[in-house]
């Protein structure tokens, strides 16, 4: 059982799905860094100064009754049930600009597929008859 996981586990597929899984993760990483320092802000100015992550609704309030949360955080912190629907959106954007990203991605592989497919055609080989007219010419030549 051990060597036929072993066999399984070193397959091209598993090795290359692990690599994809990495790589995977560092993108997201790079994604999020792009949603959140280069995209949000913009997006924030361009409201008013609204910050999506702590855009949210209190359910039932924590350990201080009626008290106004201005973060997540704060409503965290004090025990209170919310709805963080803002972080929703960020979520949101994420998997739009990874979507799109990838989108990005696979068109230029199928465009450089098409180069490699429409590429010159190698030529195609002698027919017999000039095989055999080649052979005859080389004959020629010896003779002389």
């Amino acid at each position: 059982m051990l060597k036929e996981f072993r066999e399984f586990a070193m397959r091209g597929n598993v090795i290359d799905l692990a690599f994809g899984v990495i790589i995977g993760a560092a993108f997201t990483g790079i994604v999020n860094s792009l949603v959140n320092d280069v995209i949000m802000p913009p997006i924030g100015f361009i409201t008013g100064g609204l910050d999506f992550s702590n855009l949210f609704v209190v359910i039932k309030h924590g350990h201080t009754a009626d008290a106004i949360y201005a973060t997540v955080a704060q409503a965290k912190n004090d025990g209170a049930v919310t709805i963080n629907y803002g972080i929703f959106i960020n979520a949101v954007i994420n998997f739009l600009i990874v979507a799109f990203v990838l989108f990005l991605v696979v068109k230029q592989i199928n465009r450089f597929k098409k180069k490699e497919e429409t590429g010159e055609a190698p030529p195609p080989p002698p027919t017999r008859s000039e095989v055999l007219l080649a052979e005859i010419r080389d004959e020629l030549r010896s003779k002389m």
